[in-house]
């Protein structure tokens, strides 16, 4: 009887192990499968060569959110970039996102320019104002084959 006892604690207690495991690696790995805290904006650009899904959308140096999904809007053919943002920031409808680039050769990112409207963007609203990235190669070639 006395054996019987301990091995359901032993269970009991590797259960909350295992509990305590999954919450962490959901919690660590930033996945919004037990709370969503977030809304979703979009913003079409010309290019965003380089920007992945997950990059970071930043406003003032800040992470405010990540970008979800990239895909083409065969209608305009431009990129159509859809973000996630923290829902405690409410964005106006005259913000300006532009694709960054952190450093001289590192990651992409959008980064959000706040306006001056009293128009907030709500769930699934749209950015207007938007500045796609710059293309060092296209520049370059300019330059190098006289296009400048």
């Amino acid at each position: 009887m006395r054996k019987k006892s301990i091995e359901i604690a032993v269970g009991f207690f590797v259960l909350i192990g295992f509990i305590c495991i999954g919450y962490l690696t959901v919690k660590f790995g930033k996945m919004e499968i037990i709370s969503d805290d977030t809304y979703t904006l979009s913003a079409k650009f010309q290019s965003v060569s380089g920007l992945k899904t997950g990059a970071q959308v930043e406003m003032a140096g800040v992470q405010i959110g990540k970008v979800s999904s990239i895909s083409l809007d065969k209608e305009r053919m431009v990129a159509d970039v859809k973000m996630k943002i923290r829902k405690d920031l409410k964005l106006t409808d005259d913000v300006i996102a532009s694709v960054k680039t952190s450093g001289l050769i590192g990651d992409k990112y959008i980064k959000i320019s706040q306006g001056g409207s009293d128009e907030i963007l709500e769930n699934n609203g749209e950015i207007i104002e938007t500045e796609s990235a710059l293309d060092i190669e296209d520049l370059i070639s300019k330059y190098v084959f006289g296009g400048v």
